[in-house]
């Protein structure tokens, strides 16, 4: 557990691709959780439930088939946020169609943990073994929970990041309508012998009347101006 929790601090957040972190937090999980043989992450995207990242194909056949079901432990861990155990796929007698199904897999015990997120989950950290119990120790479960709340960490810095991107975006754009507005408007003022407010509202009845953006007439104004040049 302690070389597991040395290996997650480790982990990059800043500067990457969440998919990249996702998929190595995901090969440090399949190494380190005791009885793992393969593992998936699961994002649960309001309806839509996806696997992000995965160690093994054996993994991903058993997320897909829970998918194609709506049903199965990684879902409901998901969903409902509560830690899921099977400890073996042929006397489980929850989620009956998927557990028939996914013994061809090679699946014969798994481990779904929530990834917690502001109070509610966003996915669930998928442990999957080819033996019965094999993640029945308190070890095993803890080591889970370590992985998915740096999962969970992982999503709330990318989301964090795309925030402020898309607030910066939204303060350029802001400026720029800004400063052709203004440039619109020295030219009203110019041709039309009137003051910044009359521009302005000469601005305005136009958006209104044409039902078009205020920026967009205003850089039509300018435009016309540099053409004629």
């Amino acid at each position: 557990m302690d070389q597991l929790l040395r290996d997650l601090s480790r982990v990059t957040l800043g500067g990457r691709e969440l998919a990249d972190v996702l998929d190595e937090i995901t090969g440090i999980a399949a190494r380190a959780v005791p009885g793992a043989e393969a593992v998936s992450t699961t994002m649960v995207r309001g309806d839509k439930a996806f696997t992000a990242a995965f160690s093994a194909r054996m993994a991903l056949d058993a997320d897909e088939l829970q998918y194609e079901e709506d049903s199965g432990p990684c879902l409901d861990a998901g969903r409902g946020g509560v830690v899921l155990r099977i400890d073996d796929m042929r006397t489980e007698q929850r989620w009956p169609s998927y557990v028939a199904r996914v013994r061809d897999t090679g699946v014969r015990s798994s481990l779904s943990v929530p990834l917690p997120y502001q109070g509610s989950s966003i996915g669930a950290l998928n442990i999957y073994s080819t033996k019965p119990a094999a993640f029945a120790t308190p070890e095993s479960l803890a080591a889970g929970l370590g992985v998915a709340e740096t999962i969970a960490v992982a999503v709330a810095n990318a989301d964090a990041h795309a925030q402020l991107a898309e607030q910066a975006r939204n303060m350029r754009i802001a400026m720029e309508s800004r400063a052709v507005i203004e440039q619109a408007k020295g030219v009203l003022m110019a041709q039309r012998h009137v003051d910044a407010e009359q521009a302005f509202e000469i601005l305005r009845e136009a958006s209104q009347r044409y039902n078009r953006k205020l920026r967009d007439i205003a850089a039509g104004i300018v435009a016309g101006v540099q053409d004629a040049r």
